[in-house]
């Protein structure tokens, strides 16, 4: 009996999405796909946002629903696109994500020493492989080696549907109303010139909207101190379990867990050793949670107390400045907190924290958001715009945190 894989999703942003071949349905159903349901598109930021609970399952979906939608733009403008290169930029855009690991970016450098896009790169290489070749175009567009340039532009530049989505999807689940984007009109206004994407100018207002959206929703949103804060907690506990093992501690996690753990593990790591992918691909956020219940009641004092405070949301408490803090403060704070908590100095080191963090709402370095007139000139949108906040948000924003346990 023939499986019929013509299915309709209701996807609460969008509605009703389909699911455009029986390739990318396979897809879909792969293990490696089907693993993003069990990790959170936003990682902690539902301890800020309680409804912030979508998955990157639901976002590559999305994504995909959106490249689908902005082809057809394309086709109708008179570009011609094969069917062949429309299910190929689909499967490209769905895959994008789908070398994320546990908590999304919460872990993703303490983990792996090699970023998502690299260990996407390597599930499409291997989806490639057991799919008989069929995942070639898709993978050159990814990589960006395909001879049209605007394919990979859609998946990955400063103005590519990855953001479109999760701009719409990451302000529909938080609230968040300030991030609201038009993404339909965004895509009406889509064109290709000299084989680069460009924006028509009569979206110039739609831009600004959408450049101006992003930098309000990474400041309340992924950079919101509350979420740095969980965020800085979980990194401080994966610390410590290395920092065990490395002593020939015996520690709990899952096999999978356990092994990336044991390992310095980078892409080339990943290339040579197929366990360690193959453990990666098993690895999703309920890992994570179930080793932090556990570690809450081992006997390491700074395991134990740190696991249980992120599991009752007894957070850090958090301050965030556009200076540097003193040393010295830090240095008084780790004092305390260890003859509060009973631990040493060298233990509460776990218990503060200090770093930085970025808001780069549009660089132009190579990968500009064009706008093209009537007449057919192209300029960069920070000079097409007439706000001048447009052109202020080329700048980096850095701001730095001290995260610290209560006492």
């Amino acid at each position: 009996m023939l499986l019929n894989k013509k299915k309709i999703i209701n996807d609460p942003v969008y509605g009703f999405v389909k699911i455009p071949s029986d390739l990318v349905f396979d897809l879909i159903e792969h293990p490696f796909f089907q693993r993003l349901r069990r990790i959170q598109q936003l990682g902690l930021s539902g301890y800020v946002y309680p409804g912030a609970l979508h998955t990157r399952f639901h976002h590559a979906l999305g994504a995909m629903h959106l490249m689908g939608l902005a082809l057809d733009n394309l086709r109708n403008k008179g570009h011609e696109i094969s069917n062949q290169e429309l299910e190929a930029s689909q499967i490209a855009i769905l895959l994008h994500d789908i070398g994320h690991g546990p908590m999304s970016h919460g872990l993703e450098h303490i983990l792996t020493s090699t970023s998502h896009e690299q260990i996407s790169l390597l599930f499409m290489e291997q989806l490639n492989k057991e799919f008989g070749g069929a995942l070639e175009m898709a993978v050159s567009i990814f990589k960006d080696t395909y001879p049209r340039k605007f394919f990979h532009q859609l998946v990955s530049s400063q103005l590519d549907v990855d953001r479109l989505d999760y701009l719409q999807r990451d302000c529909f689940f938080t609230g968040v109303s300030e991030g609201t984007i038009g993404a339909d009109r965004i895509i009406k206004m889509l064109n290709v010139h000299e084989d680069e994407l460009v924006v028509e100018e009569k979206g110039i207002y739609s831009i600004e909207n959408f450049l101006t959206a992003r930098r309000l929703m990474y400041w309340q949103v992924y950079l919101h101190k509350t979420n740095i804060s969980a965020e800085q907690m979980l990194v401080q506990l994966v610390s410590r379990i290395k920092h065990l093992i490395q002593k020939g501690k015996k520690v709990i996690a899952s096999p999978n867990l356990l092994l990336l753990l044991q390992n310095s593990v980078g892409i080339n790591e990943f290339r040579k050793q197929p366990a360690l992918l193959q453990a990666f691909a098993n690895l999703d956020d309920i890992d994570i949670w179930s080793s932090v219940k556990q570690w809450s009641t081992c006997k390491d004092k700074v395991l134990s107390t740190i696991s249980r405070m992120l599991l009752d949301r007894k957070l850090f408490q958090v301050t965030l400045s556009s200076e540097k803090y003193d040393s010295a403060a830090i240095d008084k704070r780790r004092e305390a907190i260890a003859k509060h908590y009973q631990i040493s100095n060298k233990q509460a080191k776990y218990f503060v924290v200090k770093g930085s963090t970025a808001n780069e709402a549009y660089l132009s370095k190579g990968d500009n958001i064009n706008i093209i007139t009537k007449q057919g000139k192209v300029a960069d949108i920070a000079q097409a715009s007439d706000l001048p906040n447009i052109k202020a948000l080329r700048k980096i924003v850095k701001k730095y945190y001290v995260c610290w346990a209560r006492c």
